[in-house]
């Protein structure tokens, strides 16, 4: 098995990664990027970055060694075809990219791929695969109408009593494509109109794409599924304020930091989209 940089032998199952981002995630996305190369206990082939097509997301790309990918160009919908909002918030943006993570099957080349936030960084090293099994990191709290649109979508209650929505998650690419199968031969329409349409879009916080994966496979291969806590803890401010010395210190309790900045969910007068976090 190939070492990492610290001498930890890596799992064998060869990931890739993708993140979706916006011109904003560039304080973060660089550690981002840095922990997954660091963490991860697996090969990695690319990693792919999701964005509108701006030339400092591009020119960031190169550097990194990451494979850019003009966000339009992913389905047959883009950002603006969406609506979902109220006077108050918008939040269009933040379900195209929950859309935009559920097409990996189309874009990576690896059998397994890793999604992870653009403002969520690993702090300790991380195995998704382990024994034949898919490790899911999980946490207690989530949002109840994430469950009511599971059952809309997938016709069944959600499966597991924890919450999947951990800000990373392992895709494998035959589940996530026989999912969407599953939703579109029940729905009779694209997986992705599909989802918008079972969604209440009068609620903030009414689809999760980890919340559906994570339950879709807990309850067709239970028997290959292993639940880890998540143990993520959030943090205002960039992960470039972080010293070594906090950062050891935090890691003897968390697995992984996530620095959210969420303004863009609040309309601004005169302001017809914001953009999602």
């Amino acid at each position: 098995m190939p070492l990492s940089r610290t001498g930890r032998i890596h799992a064998a199952v060869k990931i890739d990664v993708l993140i979706p981002a916006i011109e904003k995630d560039l304080g973060s996305l660089p550690y981002v990027i840095d922990a997954v190369r660091a963490q991860v206990q697996h090969p990695i082939g690319q990693i792919i970055i999701i964005a509108p097509k701006r030339k400092r997301m591009m020119d960031f790309c190169r550097v990194k060694g990451c494979r850019f990918v003009d966000e339009n160009t992913v389905l047959p919908l883009t950002k603006r075809d969406i609506s979902y909002g109220s006077a108050k918030w918008e939040r269009s943006g933040w379900l195209f990219q929950q859309l935009l993570k559920l097409s990996g099957d189309r874009l990576c080349g690896s059998d397994y791929f890793l999604v992870i936030d653009a403002d969520t960084v690993l702090i300790t090293p991380h195995s998704f695969r382990s024994g034949g099994k898919s490790v899911f990191y999980c946490r207690n709290w989530s949002q109840p109408e994430y469950f009511k649109t599971y059952r809309r979508l997938m016709g069944r209650k959600v499966s597991s009593s924890s919450s999947f929505v951990t800000h990373y998650m392992l895709f494998d690419k035959a589940k996530l494509s026989r999912m969407k199968k599953e939703i579109e031969a029940r729905h009779g329409m694209p997986w992705y109109k599909a989802i918008i349409t079972s969604m209440n879009r009068s609620k903030q916080f009414a689809f999760s794409e980890y919340e559906t994966y994570g339950n879709y496979v807990y309850s067709t291969d239970r028997a290959r599924t292993l639940l880890r806590k998540a143990r993520n803890k959030s943090l205002h401010g960039s992960p470039g304020e972080i010293g070594k010395q906090r950062l050891a210190g935090l890691a003897k309790t968390y697995r992984s930091l996530s620095f959210h900045k969420r303004k863009g969910y609040v309309r601004t007068p005169g302001v017809s989209r914001a953009r999602r976090k």
